[in-house]
């Protein structure tokens, strides 16, 4: 589940040869050709109110039509792929920084210590979660962040049959941000440099900080108000990361706009707003494409950078697997 487990496995399942992303208000399929550029990609938006992302409630209301709407995307990809990497909402799952000191080795015992740190501020039953937990960046004296992602069982398994519905089989299933993150990281930012990625999605905003490759931040909110109050989530995280983080500024922003029935319009709206608050530049998502015209050159690289970030890191080569 988590974008940056890597944890062994004594079998590696065979990669998936499509992403697809289930949102609140959509579904996106992508697949990739061989150099992992996206060579087509479809995008259908889901009815009002059929899926309403929760991390302790159900989040499939109406489950045959996300289901069919699945099963539409998937269809309209080259070969109707059914082995799939699945991209679900950040609102269907906890996500925590957990720093120790000394982290057990073995996997098990990782996520027993995991699960006794969190129970109590996790809003279901730990006995019911799913953990994926993935080291993050070093600490002095030795110790490790972890990257800690925690969702209902129950809910991963609504996400996993509305796929199965649509004829398809999700090997692997991540949030929709830390896709996002591993989109970004295809492009190869300095190893040194941290940088900020501001996810404006249907209903939630998440925000990252990727500092030498480790996320060491990570704030999600639900949408409300309007891009002004964006803003200003953008601006009490960057307070904190200078101040509690001893952050030096960013080498870059980046910008997801995956919003149902949003325009280039709105998007370049929001990438001003974040660029005068901050003083720097704000760049969009960037998606690697085939060359030539794409089914994708219609849709926002939001949109298109979630599944085709979690299939790219599937389809790498010795890539870890997930817990």
């Amino acid at each position: 589940m988590s974008a940056l487990a890597r944890l062994t496995r004594l079998f590696a399942a065979p990669a998936p040869s499509a992403g697809i992303e289930i949102a609140a208000d959509r579904v996106t399929g992508v697949v990739l050709d061989r150099g992992r550029r996206v060579a087509a990609a479809v995008s259908r938006p889901l009815p009002p109110g059929a899926l309403s992302p929760a991390a302790n409630a159900a989040n499939l209301v109406e489950p045959d039509t996300v289901g069919g709407v699945v099963r539409e995307v998937r269809e309209a990809l080259p070969g109707a792929p059914r082995r799939v990497a699945l991209v679900v909402p950040d609102s269907a799952a906890k996500v925590s920084l957990l720093r120790f000191e000394k982290a057990p080795s073995r996997p098990a015992e990782l996520e027993q210590l995991v699960r006794w740190r969190v129970r109590k501020t996790t809003p279901f039953r730990i006995e019911d979660a799913q953990v994926a937990c993935a080291p993050g960046a070093r600490v002095d004296g030795g110790g490790r962040e972890f990257v800690v992602s925690l969702m209902r069982r129950d809910i991963v398994e609504e996400y996993e049959g509305a796929c199965a519905r649509g004829g398809g089989h999700a090997g692997v299933v991540d949030l929709a941000s830390f896709s996002l993150i591993n989109a970004a990281l295809a492009g190869g930012p300095p190893a040194d440099a941290d940088w900020l990625l501001v996810h404006a999605a249907g209903g939630y905003w998440s925000i990252a900080v990727v500092r030498r490759g480790h996320l060491i931040l990570f704030r999600h909110r639900p949408a409300g108000g309007g891009d002004d109050d964006l803003v200003d989530l953008v601006h009490q995280t960057t307070m904190y990361y200078e101040d509690r983080l001893g952050g030096g500024g960013y080498d870059r922003v980046l910008l997801a706009v995956s919003r149902e029935g949003a325009t280039a319009g709105d998007a370049a709206h929001v990438r001003r707003l974040i660029a005068a608050h901050l003083d720097a530049a704000v760049t969009p998502i960037a998606v690697n494409r085939s060359g030539g015209p794409s089914p994708a050159d219609g849709l926002l690289p939001g949109v298109v950078a979630a599944p085709a970030g979690l299939l790219a890191r599937e389809q790498t080569p010795n890539r870890g697997s997930h817990a």
